[in-house]
């Protein structure tokens, strides 16, 4: 699966059950770990763990691969590794605490979730 067909699916995925502050960013040149990073927030740790599978569901369904899903148990943080995109899922205070748009956003191009589309 491409990378873009990868970010719309993902995108699709979180406005399906309603994640809020989708942000995607491009971290290709200054990482090689991956190449788009999206954040999105969920309200509670049921959506946040909803969102994750609900994203791991579409990926799959789409022909995509899903690597891992990290931090089901706690649910205030998961992180779905799909390759070349990995995508963070979080409550909004633990969200503000981290910051990540902060530590990532200064290094890489921010991309909106329409420009995707």
């Amino acid at each position: 699966m491409k990378t873009d067909e990868l970010l719309r699916v993902v995108i699709a995925a979180l406005e399906d059950l309603k994640a809020q502050d989708i942000l995607v960013l491009e971290a290709g040149k200054i990482t090689s770990l991956f190449d788009y990073m999206i954040i999105a927030s969920g309200t509670s740790t049921r959506q946040t763990k909803a969102l994750a599978h609900h994203v791991q569901e579409k990926v799959k369904t789409a022909g995509g691969k899903v690597y891992s899903i990290e931090g089901e148990q706690a649910g205030e943080w998961l992180l779905v590794d799909l390759g070349d995109v990995v995508v963070h899922i979080m409550q909004p205070a633990i969200r503000e605490y981290y910051d990540l748009e902060s530590l990532w956003a200064e290094s890489s191009a921010v991309k909106k979730k329409n420009s995707l589309r």
